[in-house]
């Protein structure tokens, strides 16, 4: 079930790398993280599996994530701004053909202004989504992870890869 996710080349600006799995959250976990070059985003993917499921769930299966990335000011004061990242979200999870129920997550943007002996610094704002979700089968779980990797590009800003183009990774 999970020897696709170990395989996955992602496009060449973002570098993957599996990471230890919680350990008490359920009793097999996978865990990964991705940064995009020139540290445009960050994130984390997290696959947790209890045969037994648990209670909030829905399944056996929950996919917990984070996407962050940096934002310019006028981005963060648009006050639409958290629906715009759920819907990178959902729409991603669409695109690639995800099954799954009992979504749950959060938008946050941060704007920072620095003061003091830091009163040189640029102001900077970021933007964090924060999700998980049930896949409903444990048959397409590298459709979950690709859905993840694509919102973490748009995060960051990438233009999306045209239909038909493959991207070419780099190896590790």
């Amino acid at each position: 079930m999970v020897s696709p996710i170990h395989s996955l080349k992602p496009r060449s600006e973002i570098l993957l790398e599996m990471v230890p799995a919680p350990q008490k959250l359920a009793p097999f976990a996978l865990a990964m993280t991705a940064d995009v070059l020139e540290d445009a985003a960050t994130g984390r993917f997290v696959l947790l599996h209890d045969p037994a499921g648990q209670e909030g769930w829905s399944g056996e299966f929950r996919c917990v994530t984070f996407a962050r990335a940096a934002i310019d000011l006028e981005m963060a004061n648009d006050p639409l701004l958290p629906e715009i990242g759920w819907a990178w979200l959902m729409e991603s999870l669409k695109k690639n053909n995800c099954n799954f129920v009992a979504p749950s997550g959060t938008v946050t943007r941060v704007a920072s202004a620095s003061f003091g002996s830091l009163a040189g610094r640029d102001e900077d704002s970021e933007m964090e989504i924060r999700a998980s979700w049930t896949p409903t089968s444990g048959d397409d779980l590298l459709s979950h992870v690709q859905a993840w990797i694509e919102l973490l590009a748009t995060t960051a800003g990438l233009a999306p890869i045209p239909e038909g183009v493959t991207s070419i990774s780099r190896t590790h």
